[in-house]
């Protein structure tokens, strides 16, 4: 039985079509920075945003009869894989074309800022024109909310087509009932941060350039900075500080921070989430402390950058390679747990990891309980169905082997298993704290793994896994 036809991909190609614009537009906006500079780089943004706005409009035009209305999830999903893997190759065009590096290079710093994975590719960063650099900051914040998200919030009419890409990227949480009105509330909130964290900034002394990089990659939970030194280089507690409360900010619902002032903040006291985010940061961080010589400063921000999975550092790996193995575990599980669902983090997120071991804890009463017995499944006061703890021991054992196949390819590439593993964890997390086994000299093959494990880590594995069987269908005869 075939579940995609023809029709099937013409829907896609149709709908595909807003989004490239949008990745196309998303290209353009640097050229301004590249003119207040005069690097005259322009023609690096033009290409790749002429190829893509074009595409998009011959999709458009030419596909017009399958109109959004017939958009399914499964097309939603196929949708939103492949404008990730588009916005990656254009945006990566853009590299290669404005700083010369490699394709697979391009694609893989491209692939990295969208998903807020966070690792380079550049052996020097300080070096990239401005324009480069805030191209790089602009992608992490566009990705921090989805790009298919961002592009249907402010590109798209209201509709059937918005609600299902809206789902594709693992999105299901509502502030307003219309999906429209949904988008437009949380871009406001997002706005509303990044402003917040540009005044802070500058107010701390951070030049005004860094200012706006830095909060794009911050409070996106992107990570990717713009000096060799990460946010390190400012060696500036307050800023310190101020980066631990974007991040923290970033891993936290939008529907939370949406209720914030409604609530007088209870909503923020009351979310479980969030809860349990910040007994995850405080617990670790105690324990770290008395178990290393780490600066506190030093562990409370990477502790926190770990959990958020933004991957922002006060200590390059060179430094963190010599800590000691207990507290880089623990760094670890933490990248693997993420923060709050519904808002700029990767990984697991914590309400899946909740629901999954409240799951267990009740598997464990029924045995112990007289049999017959009906134990409800509750978070939060809510009752949580049978399904969704079934649903989450499914992502979790995906995620867990997309993990292994690449560690394992790793160690048969000769890398240290160790710092493979950490490294590994964190970009199938899209976190960005690395040991040093993800640079330049990486083996061709490993880098497009790893790009292939940012990318279903951002999607959540599934709408790649429809994609590829929706390929496969093309084959079938």
């Amino acid at each position: 039985m075939r579940y995609i036809n023809k029709n099937d991909l013409l829907i896609v190609a149709r709908n595909s079509g807003m989004i490239m614009i949008g990745i196309g537009i998303l290209c353009l906006i640097p050229i301004i920075v590249d003119l207040i500079y005069l690097e005259f780089n322009f023609i690096g943004y033009l290409i790749p945003a002429a190829i893509s706005i074009a595409a998009g409009f011959i999709c458009i035009k030419a596909l017009d009869n399958y109109s959004t209305n017939k958009i399914r999830l499964k097309h939603g999903m196929i949708i939103s894989s492949i404008a990730w893997l588009w916005a990656s190759i254009i945006c990566g065009l853009v590299m290669l074309l404005v700083t010369n590096l490699g394709f697979v290079d391009s694609v893989f710093e491209s692939m990295s800022a969208l998903t807020g994975s966070g690792i380079t590719m550049y052996r020097n960063v300080e070096i990239l024109p401005q324009s480069i650099l805030f191209f790089r900051s602009l992608q992490q914040w566009v990705g921090g909310l989805g790009v298919v998200v961002m592009i249907i919030g402010v590109l798209t009419r209201p509709g059937t087509a918005s609600a299902k890409l809206y789902e594709s990227e693992a999105r299901e949480e509502r502030i307003k009932p219309s999906i429209k009105a949904t988008l437009k509330q949380t871009i406001k909130i997002y706005l509303i941060y990044t402003a917040a964290g540009i005044i802070l900034y500058l107010l701390a002394g951070m030049p005004v350039f860094d200012s706006i990089c830095n909060t794009f990659s911050i409070i996106s939970t992107g990570g990717m900075g713009i000096k060799n030194a990460n946010i390190g280089f400012y060696q500036n507690d307050v800023i310190y500080f101020i980066t631990i409360v974007l991040m923290i900010l970033g891993a936290t619902s939008f529907l939370v921070h949406y209720k914030v002032i409604k609530t007088r903040g209870k909503s923020l006291i009351h979310d479980l989430q969030f809860k349990v985010m910040i007994s995850l940061i405080a617990i670790s961080t105690i324990i770290l402390y008395f178990v290393s010589n780490i600066v506190p400063i030093e562990l409370l921000f990477t502790v926190v950058s770990a959990v958020t999975t933004t991957g922002a550092t006060v200590q390059g790996y060179e430094v963190m390679s010599t800590w000691p193995s207990f507290v880089l575990i623990v760094i670890m599980a933490l990248m693997t747990i993420g923060g709050s669902s519904g808002s700029t983090v990767g990984a697991l997120k914590l309400m899946r990891v909740i629901t999954f071991f409240k799951g267990v804890y009740k598997h464990i009463r029924e045995i112990m309980s007289p049999e017959g017995r009906v134990i409800p499944l509750r978070i939060s006061g809510k009752k949580i169905p049978e399904k969704a703890v079934a649903q989450s021991g499914n992502y979790i054992t995906l995620y867990m082997l997309c993990i292994t196949f690449t560690w394992a390819l790793f160690c048969l590439y000769g890398h240290d298993p160790f710092k493979s593993l950490f490294d590994t964890m964190s970009i199938q997390g899209n976190v960005g704290l690395e040991l040093g086994e993800i640079v330049f000299s990486l083996e061709t093959p490993l880098k497009v793994i790893s790009i292939f494990n940012m990318w279903t880590g951002r999607l959540e594995i599934y709408p790649v896994l429809i994609t590829f069987r929706a390929i496969f269908e093309l084959f079938k005869r």
